[in-house]
């Protein structure tokens, strides 16, 4: 497995790469990896040549106040699991080598990133959308994998790939959950165990609604978020940020319940760990 620092050395063995015909498969995460990101790591080994994993916290898509200095790191932990699934390359720059002084640009996606999560964290995608742009210059990859938990994410990126003619495929792949049905993430590890049981009210109240929809055949939005919400707020540890059924591949909100279109989407804090959930319908 080799480990590259440097972005230069990074751009320079992706463009090597390309030159030899080898097909790259590209995962981005913050690290402190679990099982849902291997499982990101297993999708990528399947289809590509040649398998990167990036790992960096990236600063500018975290808000004023949230949790960037609590995030959890553990690299060599993390190298270890990549060195155990056979990953070919982990790309770990530092804050310094990817926003070097006097860096000044940003980039937006202005339909799909203002709801939802846009509206309580604004500056959140512009970061992860420029670091993206970044990461895909560098790595060149064919196709990056995300995980359906990180839904809307996912279709912002895709929106930038194709608003920007970045030739890479978004392949998005199955939320990985606890056998408790919580969702795998990287803030599970800030819960203590009386968080943790209130967390699982997102899972509950997600599959709640998806049973109204798939087994008793309600199609009314404002019923399944009924259900959902008086779930989730039955937590003494909940603030809910939103409940809503939108469309998968754009991320508007339904008026109405399309089977195999639809989704419900939840996002909450348990005391101050904000996490995110969702199911198809």
């Amino acid at each position: 497995m080799q480990v590259i620092r440097s972005v230069n050395e990074m751009q320079a063995t992706s463009i090597g790469l390309r030159a030899e015909g080898k097909l790259i498969g590209f995962v981005p995460t913050m690290g402190y990896l679990h099982d849902g990101h291997l499982s990101l790591v297993e999708v990528a080994k399947a289809k590509a040549d040649v398998s990167v994993v990036s790992i960096f916290v990236n600063p500018t898509q975290f808000g004023v106040g949230e949790d960037l200095e609590r995030y959890p790191r553990d690299l060599e932990r993390d190298l270890k699991l990549c060195e155990d699934c056979s990953v070919d390359i982990v790309f770990v720059p530092s804050t310094e080598e990817m926003y070097p002084a006097g860096h000044s640009t940003q980039v937006e996606e202005t339909a799909v990133a203002t709801d939802l999560c846009g509206v309580s964290r604004p500056t959140h995608f512009r970061g992860v959308i420029t670091i993206c742009v970044k990461l895909f210059n560098l790595c060149r990859p064919d196709f990056v994998v995300f995980g359906q938990k990180d839904a809307q994410q996912a279709v912002v990126i895709r929106r930038m790939a194709e608003d920007l003619n970045f030739p890479v495929e978004i392949v998005v792949a199955p939320t990985v959950r606890d056998e408790d049905g919580l969702a795998m993430s990287t803030r599970n590890a800030c819960l203590d165990p009386r968080q943790r049981e209130d967390a699982l009210l997102l899972s509950r109240s997600l599959f709640a609604g998806k049973s109204l929809v798939d087994d008793k055949g309600i199609r009314n939005v404002d019923r399944i978020k009924s259900e959902v919400t008086g779930i989730l707020t039955a937590g003494r540890c909940v603030r809910l940020n939103y409940v809503e059924v939108v469309n998968r591949e754009n991320m508007e909100t339904e008026a109405e319940i399309e089977p195999g279109r639809s989704m419900i989407v939840v996002a909450a804090w348990i005391d101050e760990v904000r996490l995110i959930d969702n199911v198809m319908l």
